[in-house]
């Protein structure tokens, strides 16, 4: 008998609501105290009440369960593990860019089961539970479902990401850059957001080379109800493998054929997953249908 998280998700919009009120008061916030930490990336007090926040009410709710936060780390075991992201686009919050969002996971048994992302100065929230679809609303009863689009070539295709910089510090930007040549539109959405359009369909292709979990669990569940597909760059399924490419599940081996690297094609190969020859056939077999089109 499939396992019901109905109750999971209410408590992942209660959570939600409580990270809203908080991060929403400290935005702007002429007193905001903005932190480096060592991996030279900013956090705020607001990072640090909202997951503080977050992880006092899991305590009472869920006294069980494991948490995974970006700014505490992870506390507890078991097979139940909700994973937060307090503010994910810390560095937009601390501009006063309104996009950013508080990110809600629960993990269990290695999947993501349920997902919130609340962006309270967008007006936008998105959430998805297993086998439940994805939506996007106010609230659980005044919602609207989220569906992938139905693209299918790559050269229809738009693509969305963060920043070139990071591909370049991870070595693929080539490999970016030659998929966004052949797609017919970029843009850096950026962070969670570029995943959500994916999961409403607006956009059809979002890929980062650089992601930790808390980052991505939320985001996950959410795709994958919306009808797509959200993977490692070397395909790996789910939020766990440093980076994320997510599709409307048509557009999937099109864009690994471009990104997927030697390196991680052989490691995928070693699990039964493919191999170096067939990332170069697929790829070719993208150019050469581009090339037949035109």
């Amino acid at each position: 008998m499939a396992l019901d998280f109905t109750d999971d998700l209410r408590l992942a919009h209660v959570l939600a609501d409580d990270a809203d009120a908080l991060s929403t008061a400290r935005y702007k916030a002429l007193d905001l105290h903005v932190m480096t930490k060592p991996d030279l990336t900013p956090v705020t007090d607001a990072d640090q009440a909202v997951e503080e926040g977050i992880r006092r009410t899991l305590s009472r709710a869920r006294p069980r369960d494991a948490v995974l936060g970006e700014e505490q780390g992870t506390t507890g075991h078991g097979q139940r593990c909700w994973i937060v992201d307090p503010i994910d686009g810390t560095k937009n919050f601390v501009r006063g860019v309104p996009v950013w969002a508080t990110l809600i996971g629960l993990m269990v048994d290695g999947e993501v089961v349920v997902g919130v992302v609340s962006a309270p100065q967008l007006n936008r929230r998105w959430w998805a539970m297993r086998d439940g679809g994805a939506w996007t609303g106010k609230s659980l009863l005044r919602a609207s479902q989220c569906q992938v689009s139905d693209v299918s070539r790559i050269e229809d295709a738009s693509l969305s990401y963060s920043s070139l910089g990071g591909w370049d510090e991870a070595g693929r930007l080539d490999d970016f850059m030659a998929l966004s040549r052949r797609c017919w539109r970029t843009r850096a959405y950026g962070d969670f957001w570029s995943y959500m359009l994916v999961a409403e369909g607006a956009v059809d292709l979002a890929a980062e080379p650089e992601l930790a979990v808390y980052d991505m669990a939320a985001l996950d569940v959410i795709v994958r109800e919306a009808g797509g597909v959200f993977t490692s760059l070397d395909g790996e399924p789910g939020p766990t493998g440093g980076n994320a490419l997510a599709s409307n599940g048509k557009l999937h081996d099109q864009a690994l054929a471009f990104l997927g690297s030697v390196d991680d094609v052989s490691r995928h190969a070693q699990r039964g997953g493919g191999s170096v020859h067939d990332l170069a056939e697929r790829r070719r077999q993208v150019d050469d249908d581009a090339s037949n089109e035109d």
